[in-house]
């Protein structure tokens, strides 16, 4: 995969989100995670080395604050910035471009899992008709219905655990950052796949 960022690029675009405030290497990371949709999140040994590189040139400097270490951009930071603002929004635009082809990455990862899944799902589904089967021909006809009202209790009783385990999820996760387009998609995917696979399998 080509890389996201070109050569220069972050450390170009680190001085830009410096310009809005000080701040400590987590929410750079977060601030890029963000910028990219949830597609890409930089890890620390990405970060980390080029903070140190732009306080070396004397283009950030650090203060502490409790047990982190805030970044500010300094005024030659800021002068370096202020003549190359031609170039950073060339950067914005690779970054756009970036976030599509991750995008269409990812989605091609989906319909691969999803392929998968629907496989695997099938294959559920089939081994369930399969046992049904030979339930029903060791069942009687009022023990039948009583053992489907059962097994309809407890397909009730399994949706509603996933959706209850699920909404957690969700709400825990957007309580830590929004969630993504892509997350989104995936949730859409999945949902409508599980909704195929189980009534092919009901009316089957």
């Amino acid at each position: 995969m080509p890389p996201v960022f070109a050569h220069g690029a972050l450390r170009l675009y680190l001085l830009a989100l410096l310009e809005t405030g000080p701040k400590h290497g987590y929410e750079l990371i977060k601030a890029l995670n963000e910028r990219f949709g949830g597609t890409y999140s930089p890890s620390a040994g990405t970060i980390y080395p080029r903070l140190g590189k732009l306080e070396e040139e004397g283009l950030v400097a650090t203060e502490s604050a409790g047990r982190r270490t805030n970044y500010h951009i300094t005024a030659a930071g800021l002068a370096e910035l202020n003549s190359r603002r031609d170039e950073l929004a060339g950067v914005e635009n690779d970054i756009s471009a970036s976030v599509r082809r991750l995008a269409d990455n990812l989605r091609e990862d989906i319909r691969s899992n999803m392929r998968g899944l629907r496989a695997d799902l099938a294959a559920t589904a089939e081994a369930a008709r399969s046992t049904a089967r030979a339930a029903d021909f060791r069942t009687a006809g009022s023990r039948r219905s009583s053992e489907g009202h059962r097994m309809l209790k407890e397909a009730e009783m399994l949706l509603q655990a996933f959706r209850d385990d699920l909404r957690v999820e969700l709400r825990l996760q957007a309580g830590r950052q929004p969630i993504s387009p892509v997350a989104l998609e995936t949730v859409k995917t999945v949902l409508d796949q599980a909704r195929i696979s189980i009534r092919n399998s009901l009316h089957s």
